[in-house]
């Protein structure tokens, strides 16, 4: 069972569904009904259409789905619209049906956990901690969201800022994840720049190529993390880093700055510099200052600590860090690194042990709990 053609597939045929009048949580219920039934037949006997299969499939289970219901005159209307069996359209509703769940009825928090959910594909696990929040407080926000958009006819799409954080938000699931779908968000990124003359669509998608462009320089051998000053540079895709950078030219040079283009030169300040040490971070703490006057974000105002403290020293790192809320996610691990540059090793390995304890996830743990090693092991000696 090649499963993911069936991830590739469950957006399309969930637009379709919609398209065809069935509400979303219906929809979305019939749909993962035709998947279990195509992991159990198409082993057996694939079909020549996977596309079209799962959207007749689904399509009938919906209709038995409503047939049972107590509106049975509405639910007659759609059993008489049902198309002919044919070849599905090659067309690709993916895009259609993210602006879909950004429905104005939602917030923009829900319609992202929605989205995410319903066409990234993700579990609810993977979605709570992209947002740092328990998996239970998560599954009730997504049952609150379906509910909110049954019976609802998703055909009016939601504003483009929604629909970039879902896409960022997939990207960054699919780069540090169990779950790869940082390719697929930059071919929806590149499809969105193609259909929307909007220069935070092209900052997106500036953004996202450079951080992909650094991908294989991000772990080692033995899968660790390396640090971004620790890596292999010469790893770097410089055809990506060459096409966000134009990207991000091109859109800064229209004069309508947003928080995907300031981060997108932020990410190619490290991008230009041949060694780490030649890092223009005095130029990167300016426009970390233009993210906190667009977003007034405390997770900007801390990547500006540590930013400042490459610039101006660490302990004017610590000054503004000092300003933020200490219970930050990273906030110990930055406070670690800041306090080891000071020279202050002791105290920078209790950090970074206290740091690893409270790591999203088991490779940043462990790098963390080496970082603590190496320091106890310097100050043995």
């Amino acid at each position: 069972m090649d499963e993911a053609l069936l991830r590739s597939l469950t957006p399309g045929v969930l637009a379709a569904l919609v398209r065809r009048g069935a509400d979303f949580a219906a929809a979305e219920d019939a749909v993962q009904d035709a998947l279990v039934e195509a992991v159990r037949v198409w082993p057996a006997d694939p079909p020549r259409d996977p596309k079209g299969w799962l959207v007749t499939v689904a399509w009938r289970r919906f209709l038995d789905a409503t047939r049972a219901d107590t509106a049975r005159r509405r639910r007659e209307d759609l059993v008489e619209q049902e198309p002919a069996p044919g070849p599905a359209p090659a067309a690709d509703d993916t895009l259609r049906l993210y602006f879909l769940c950004a429905h104005p009825s939602l917030t923009p928090s829900s319609a992202v956990a929605l989205t995410l959910r319903a066409v990234g594909g993700l579990t609810t696990r993977q979605i709570a901690r992209a947002y740092l929040v328990p998996e239970a407080t998560m599954a009730q926000r997504i049952s609150r969201a379906k509910r909110t958009v049954t019976g609802v006819r998703l055909d009016r799409p939601g504003d483009v800022a929604t629909v970039l954080r879902v896409l960022y938000l997939v990207f960054n699931e699919g780069y540090s994840g169990d779950v790869d779908l940082a390719a697929e968000a930059i071919r929806l990124t590149r499809q969105l720049a193609a259909a929307i003359d909007h220069p935070e669509v092209a900052g997106l998608l500036a953004l996202i190529l450079l951080h992909h462009a650094r991908r294989a320089a991000r772990t080692a051998p033995d899968g660790s993390l390396v640090p971004l000053a620790e890596q292999d540079r010469g790893l770097w895709d410089t055809a990506a880093i060459a096409e966000g950078v134009g990207i991000l030219q091109a859109a800064l040079a229209r004069d309508r700055l947003g928080e995907f283009q300031a981060q997108a030169a932020v990410a190619a300040l490290h991008a230009d510099a041949r060694t780490a040490g030649e890092t223009d971070w005095p130029q990167i703490v300016e426009w970390y200052d233009e993210l906190v006057r667009l977003t007034g974000s405390p997770v900007v105002r801390l990547n500006r600590a540590v930013a400042v403290g490459e610039a101006d020293g660490p302990r004017a790192g610590l000054a503004a860090l000092a300003e933020l809320d200490d219970t930050l996610p990273r906030h110990t691990a930055v406070a670690a690194h800041l306090h080891e540059r000071d020279g202050d090793l002791a105290t920078a390995a209790l950090l970074y042990a206290e740091a690893a304890q409270k790591a999203p996830n088991l490779a940043e743990r462990d790098h963390l709990m080496r970082q603590a090693a190496r320091l106890n092991a310097r100050g043995r000696r």
